[in-house]
């Protein structure tokens, strides 16, 4: 039986500040899903709020945050050099991973994490550093190539869901893939473009993740 929905403004904090987040809890939640943006988005990202909703109506709790401050944002709307500084990312992630597991609403959860985009390299960066309390990831049209070396530490199931029109990025997560130390699952959207704006699509990538957390929680 699913909660009435009530988000939950949180906080996670960094040097300096805190980054600002939405919490959905729904009542005994399975797991709790961490979702990394990518190329300048936010905790406001349309398609992650999408995929966030699917989850919590299949009882997963949920984390939108923003990864970068409100000055690094207005640095990188002008700039778009902080979204592809996969290190910065990453330490936000795992400071997000951390705070989850402290808060008393979220720390008995296993959590996942979802990264689209270059949040995705995030992600995967994260599950290397975290590897107890992270039990699974998905990424979204996402850069997992830019994880670099942390790709080869990453030892939890990863869903790599990809849309068949987006056949550069395809490539790169194929390439990706054969650097893991474990073998990902590689879902192919057909009809599909990169940002999985046509009809249908994004209800069958938030659908896919779903069922993945579900059975690695």
């Amino acid at each position: 039986m699913i909660s009435p929905r009530e988000t939950i403004e949180v906080g996670v904090p960094i040097e300096g500040g805190e980054l600002p987040g939405f919490l959905d809890l729904p009542q005994q939640a399975s797991g709790l899903v961490l979702f990394a943006h990518g190329s300048g988005s936010s905790r406001f990202s349309r398609r992650n709020q999408a995929v966030a909703d699917v989850l919590y109506r299949g009882g997963i709790a949920t984390l939108l945050f923003d990864l970068l401050t409100p000055n690094e944002h207005e640095v990188d709307q002008h700039t778009a050099e902080l979204r592809f500084n996969i290190s910065l990312l990453v330490e936000r992630l795992v400071r997000g991973v951390d705070w989850a597991t402290a808060d008393p609403r979220t720390s008995a959860l296993p959590l996942g994490l979802f990264g689209a985009s270059t949040g995705a390299a995030a992600a995967l960066g994260a599950a290397a550093q975290r590897p107890q309390p992270v039990r699974a990831l998905v990424s979204r049209g996402g850069r997992p190539d830019l994880a670099g070396e942390a790709l080869a530490e990453v030892e939890q199931p990863t869903l790599l869901i990809v849309g068949s029109l987006d056949q550069q990025v395809l490539e790169m997560n194929r390439s990706a893939a054969r650097k893991m130390h474990i073998e990902p699952k590689i879902e192919i959207v057909p009809g599909a473009s990169h940002l999985f704006e046509e009809a249908g699509k994004l209800d069958t990538v938030a659908f896919l993740a779903r069922d993945w957390f579900l059975e690695h929680f």
